[in-house]
């Protein structure tokens, strides 16, 4: 039997993602986002949501520009630094150890050490409540070559991404192989 929880901003699995932006003055930026996700394939987009009070909210409105990186399982305590500490008061790129480099496309910087990233233009503001979706059209992915199989497609267990439990406040990383899209149902 399931019981009642009531309203509540909770999915499984939420992403945990890092935003890149540059602040007025051309600093580089990071944050961690749960609250997005691709949310259009042509053109191909994905929405990322912000308090106004953010640092990085800041920044995508003087920008119009970000970046989604996904990181790997063994930054860790890096994506979970980028979440806690504000853009405002450090420099979280320097003090995680982590390196800033200029996107190709769009205004905003990616982390180097992590293996894919996309690169965003700044199409829609959305008003939500507390918070504000940007979304912004996918320009460009790059992604390391070793995680990138012979069709060009991101293999997820070679990236080993990080996933979080809103309600719980714990990350995990992706579970076993479960089966083939489009195909395994068709079993019924």
């Amino acid at each position: 039997m399931k019981i009642s929880l009531g309203a509540k901003s909770v999915v499984y699995p939420a992403p945990s993602f890092v935003v890149g932006t540059y602040d007025k003055d051309g600093r580089p930026n990071v944050a961690t986002a749960a609250w997005c996700g691709i949310c259009c394939s042509k053109p191909p987009c994905i929405g990322v949501s912000f308090r106004k009070a953010t640092y990085t909210y800041g920044n995508i409105v003087e920008k119009k520009a970000f970046t989604v990186n996904v990181p790997s399982e063994r930054y860790v305590k890096e994506v979970d630094f980028f979440g806690i500490a504000s853009g405002r008061k450090v420099d979280k790129f320097a003090k995680a150890g982590m390196t800033p480099v200029k996107s190709t496309f769009v205004d905003a910087p990616y982390i180097a050490e992590f293996p894919f990233m996309l690169e965003c233009k700044l199409i829609h503001t959305i008003e939500l409540g507390l918070h504000t979706q940007f979304i912004g059209e996918i320009v460009d992915v790059k992604a390391d070559e070793d995680i990138v199989n012979a069709e060009g497609n991101i293999d997820i267990e070679k990236v080993k991404p990080i996933i979080l439990s809103p309600g719980l406040l714990k990350y995990f990383g992706i579970g076993q192989y479960l089966g083939k899209t489009f195909s395994i149902g068709k079993e019924l």
